[in-house]
């Protein structure tokens, strides 16, 4: 039994730091990329356009997001393990986490977010409707984390989950401001700038929750 919970410990604690691992590694990637890519911009351009088929770096971010959804689907899997998979609020996140897997990761990397004489052919489409499954499934995450984690067993973290919600809905919403048609709409420019902001504080968090998850006893 000891030896059994040792490995279920250890095994945690490594996923704990793959998934660490794999936020910083995500948006180092994604910006390396970016400055592959001819007149793109990392403030004006969102993150799909890299994987697009006209873009030079499409085939590696295309096979790298698919690498990081099966991370986040194993994440996931193992955070129920790490909380109690008896929980139903642990497993209500658990399938959040396998949703921003799947559709963030796995979707977007499989299907290419091109645009085809100013049409959308069906790739654009399961690419925009996986992301946005993904991106939903992660903004509602923190909510679910406060019953995961409630107030009264850490009031910090607690407190942390509402910041991480709030600043998630709001580049949300800034981000899909892109589809104004207003050519002089600050905000709709800068989407790829609210996109990554929206990134970088989910990563944040998903840092935080795997901190937590390599300190916890099972």
């Amino acid at each position: 039994m000891n030896i059994m919970r040792a490995v279920q410990l250890n095994l945690i604690q490594i996923t704990a730091l793959i998934c660490i691992i794999a936020c910083i590694a995500d948006v180092i990637v994604l910006f390396l990329a970016g400055s592959y890519y001819p007149g793109y911009s990392q403030l004006k351009n969102t993150m799909s356009s890299l994987g697009e088929t006209i873009s030079p770096v499409s085939e590696l971010i295309s096979i790298w997001w698919i690498c990081i959804g099966i991370i986040f689907i194993f994440f996931g899997i193992i955070f129920r393990k790490a909380f109690g998979s008896h929980l139903n609020s642990v497993k209500t996140a658990s399938f959040l986490i396998l949703f921003y897997g799947l559709g963030e990761g796995i979707g977007s990397g499989l299907f290419k977010a091109d645009r085809i004489g100013g049409k959308m052919p069906h790739s654009f489409v399961i690419h925009d409707i996986a992301g946005g499954i993904g991106s939903i499934a992660a903004l509602l995450l923190p909510l679910v984390m406060l019953r995961v984690i409630p107030k009264i067993s850490n009031p910090h973290f607690y407190l942390f989950s509402w910041i991480v919600f709030a600043f998630g809905f709001s580049t949300m919403l800034l981000f899909t401001i892109r589809f104004s048609h207003d050519q002089d709409n600050l905000i709709a420019l800068y989407k790829g700038f609210w996109q990554r902001l929206f990134m970088l504080n989910l990563y944040v968090y998903f840092i935080t929750i795997s901190i937590i998850m390599y300190c916890k006893k099972v």
